[in-house]
């Protein structure tokens, strides 16, 4: 039961970092391309996308994780484990703190409604964006060096 528990945490973790990796240097990069104001709707159209997914995924990666340490906890790589669960929860931290304000404003702009400050405010959200990645990508290949 514990080898199932590992595996589809690390698989849960893993999809959560490919899907925050590609919003980050892919999807932004499009978005910000597009002409117009077609970039401003689809980030705001994303917010709203991810927005309404992502704290699900981050909440049950991080109990996933901390039920892997528990259940493993004499196992070889427990303290790996710990520690991963510990980056997950900066990340979750990280998120409601300063993520989620930024998405729940973004997410209710239109081209009439938006601030002037848009593109700056979208930008701090890129560059708190990076850092949780790089936290979850941390976190991923602790559970991963755990497997071994």
């Amino acid at each position: 039961m514990l080898n199932a528990l590992e595996v589809v945490t690390t698989v849960v973790v893993g999809l959560m970092v490919g899907v925050e990796f590609s919003v980050a240097f892919i999807m932004n990069r499009i978005l910000d391309a597009l002409p117009e104001d077609s970039g401003q709707l689809g980030h705001a159209h994303g917010g709203r996308m991810l927005g309404a997914l992502m704290p699900f995924w981050y909440i049950g990666s991080l109990v996933l994780s901390a039920i892997w340490a528990i259940a493993g906890w004499h196992h070889h790589g427990a303290g790996l484990v710990v520690a991963a669960a510990g980056l997950l929860i900066v990340s979750v931290v990280m998120s409601m703190l300063l993520l989620v304000p930024i998405n729940n404003r973004n997410k209710t702009w239109t081209p009439e409604n938006r601030p002037a400050d848009w593109k700056q405010q979208l930008r701090r959200w890129d560059r708190y964006h990076y850092v949780r990645v790089a936290v979850i990508i941390a976190a991923f290949t602790l559970l991963v060096a755990a497997l071994t």
